[in-house]
């Protein structure tokens, strides 16, 4: 009986002298948040710090530097002591820096992309790249195999 009437309806509907008119909306994609370059207004201010919280911390393989991050950015300073050198700044969130056991390279997790992926980068900081493009869920706390040829992530 149920489907009976609603067969009715819907005849009746499409019978009716209305004019029905099927319009195809054209898909338009909303604008992509990029994380490096934010609408409105901001200016940067330096910030002098000499301790942190939730940091995460790497000793060079060789034992010569050690690998931090603080407050979103990327820093290595001598394991003597000294002046600690930006790697990797900005807007984006780069945190969970991971030396490769052969020196080389460092990894790390950054949201540059929008969400949390795995980068790399040559030890002194040049040459940053991604190197995981998920979508859907996040990477984080990159570790590498003993050859530093893999790496993997959670």
């Amino acid at each position: 009986m149920k489907l009976s009437t609603l067969a009715l309806c819907v005849g009746v509907a499409l019978s009716t002298s209305v004019p029905l008119q099927l319009h195809a909306q054209e898909s338009e994609e909303a604008p992509k948040w990029d994380v490096n370059n934010p609408q409105g207004e901001f200016k940067d201010i330096q910030i002098n710090v000499n301790e942190g919280t939730w940091m995460n911390v790497d000793m060079s393989p060789d034992g010569k530097y050690i690998v931090f991050d603080l407050l979103g950015d990327i820093y290595r300073i001598p394991a003597k002591g000294g002046d600690a050198e930006l790697l990797v700044g900005g807007i984006a969130w780069n945190m969970q820096p991971v030396y490769s056991p052969n020196g080389e390279y460092i990894a790390y997790t950054s949201d540059a992309d929008g969400g949390d992926n795995i980068w790399i980068m040559d030890a002194d900081g040049s040459n940053q790249r991604q190197v995981t493009k998920e979508t859907f869920r996040l990477l984080n706390s990159p570790a590498w195999s003993p050859d530093s040829e893999y790496l993997v992530a959670r």
